[in-house]
């Protein structure tokens, strides 16, 4: 394979420090806070974690360590590195880039409204009631259907978040999301530490801590707990479409990228234990203060951000301040990962086109600008959003990633050749051991829980929602972002952008 240059400069994170906290700032989301401790809880409490720690081991780490490889060693967005691994292999990029503008547009509608809610804590203005205030009064939620019955409140910080995302993606690399993670993530750390500290000192937290960490050691036994460990991990690490690969396309040739990858997977995974803590220490004092058990109060997703932890709020002495952290804590968590979604198709459209950092920022997020506002500031936008993020999750994520892993161990069998490339500078060598994982163990459980998701989707209509609202914002939702990986994949890279990596010599190192 010849060397080659990009014809474009596509950036570079300045140091090793950068990137980890840009991947850390990407892994660590809305799901951390929300997700994990109700998944933890339900798959039960103290004994979750022997089977989350082999999902992380086992399928979490290597898979981030494989899309680090692609990108390292290919130099490229996604579906550039993909192409050049093998002219077929695009669509895969593509298709990844495709996922990540559905999440993209959906995803900000969830930050507007954690920044009203930081508002909201001051006054509690959610009331007696914060059930009736989120869906009725705030969001104004239709029964069924869609409309362009457009809600202000959330339209206005829509706008706000669209227009703060752009000006990031537009300072490139280094100075917008580099430097965004390196501001925000510090931050989120504190901010998360405060809101655990005060939510260990309310009445009734030992309770919470007793119902989340007692092991019930049969569930053990659930193949059902095994799969959610896997999932948790699998969604919570942003793997499989397209994010890492992308930031590690602006990784030096001779950084540590083994080591890197195990501290994101840990500081990951630390992140969720945290939020744990924080979460059901909350939900022990709300149970105390309502009277009830801890474990009907236990909440997770949207029911525990914007319902449960207001009514927390409402009782808690000091309770502005820990609402305030709550949510500042989801605006700093859910805006880092909205910035590396966008990346990846940034990064596509630059390498494809050849378009200068502005140019492609603008070309691309103004259009899911105007989608994400007219969609999600509606009254019917928060059942598009559920539809759609359960769906593009499920048969999104987890196929792309079930079909890049097969493609690279199976098509181009480059997986031991990636595990010597990562080997070089690493300070954890990728031996059998990890070719192993990647070639077989993982891609059989990602096979299973793929399985396990479309049962359940067909055997159940999720959420009674319509079949037609299914059909449309679900199933086709999912079905269009594979479709338009294919047709993106067709047109030919400009003459002066080939496709073969780059070759490992020294000049190219330097």
């Amino acid at each position: 394979m010849s060397q080659t240059r990009a014809p474009i400069d596509r950036g570079r994170f300045s140091n090793k420090t950068v990137f980890i906290m840009a991947a850390i700032g990407s892994a660590v989301g809305l799901g951390n806070i929300w997700r994990f401790p109700y998944v933890a809880y339900e798959g039960g409490g103290g004994a979750f974690i022997l089977p989350y720690l082999v999902a992380l081991l086992v399928a979490g780490i290597p898979l981030l360590l494989l899309d680090y490889a692609i990108g390292h060693s290919q130099r490229g967005s996604a579906p550039l590195s993909f192409a050049r691994l093998s002219r077929r292999l695009e669509f895969i990029g593509w298709w990844q880039v495709a996922i990540c503008v559905v999440i993209s547009v959906y995803y900000a509608a969830i930050l507007a409204w954690s920044v009203q809610y930081v508002g909201f804590s001051f006054t509690q203005a959610w009331g007696d009631d914060p059930e009736t205030f989120f869906f009725a009064d705030f969001l104004q939620a239709a029964e069924t259907g869609v409309t362009l019955d457009f809600v202000p409140a959330v339209l206005i910080p829509m706008v706000i978040i669209w227009a703060v995302a752009i000006a990031v993606m537009a300072l490139g690399v280094q100075k917008g999301i580099g430097a965004t993670a390196v501001i925000f993530i510090p931050v989120l750390l504190i901010a998360f530490g405060a809101l655990v500290v005060q939510a260990l000192t309310l009445p009734g937290a030992i309770d919470g801590l007793q119902t989340l960490f007692e092991p019930n050691w049969a569930a053990l036994l659930d193949p059902a707990v095994w799969a959610s460990a896997f999932g948790q991990i699998f969604f919570s690490l942003s793997v499989g479409f397209g994010i890492m690969i992308t930031y590690a396309s602006y990784v030096g040739r001779k950084i540590d990228m083994t080591g890197s990858g195990f501290v994101v997977g840990f500081a990951n995974s630390g992140f969720e234990l945290l939020a744990g803590i924080g979460v059901f220490a909350a939900l022990g004092f709300l149970a105390q203060a309502s009277g009830a058990a801890v474990a009907d109060v236990v909440a997770g997703g949207i029911g525990l951000a914007f319902i449960a932890f207001p009514a927390i709020i409402s009782e808690a002495p000091f309770g502005a301040l820990l609402g305030v952290l709550f949510f500042v804590s989801l605006v700093l968590a859910g805006f880092t990962s909205l910035v590396s979604i966008l990346e990846v198709v940034i990064s596509a459209v630059r390498d494809k086109l050849e378009m200068s950092r502005i140019a492609a920022t603008l070309a691309v997020t103004v259009p899911m600008a105007a989608i994400s506002i007219l969609l999600f500031t509606t009254t019917s936008g928060i059942l598009v959003l559920d539809i759609a993020d359960y769906f593009i999750n499920r048969f999104g994520i987890l196929l792309v990633a079930l079909v890049a892993m097969l493609a690279v161990a199976w098509a181009v069998r480059r997986v031991p050749w990636f595990a010597d490339h990562m080997s070089r500078y690493g300070s954890v060598r990728l031996g059998r051991w990890w070719v192993v994982l990647v070639t077989f163990v993982t891609p059989v459980l990602l096979a299973i829980m793929l399985v396990l998701e479309l049962v359940t989707a067909i055997g159940e209509p999720y959420g009674g929602f319509p079949a037609w609202m299914l059909g449309v914002f679900g199933w086709g939702v999912a079905g269009a972002a594979l479709v338009a990986g294919v047709l993106l994949s067709i047109p030919k890279w400009k003459a002066t952008t080939p496709l073969e990596a780059p070759e490992h010599d020294e000049e190219v190192i330097r």
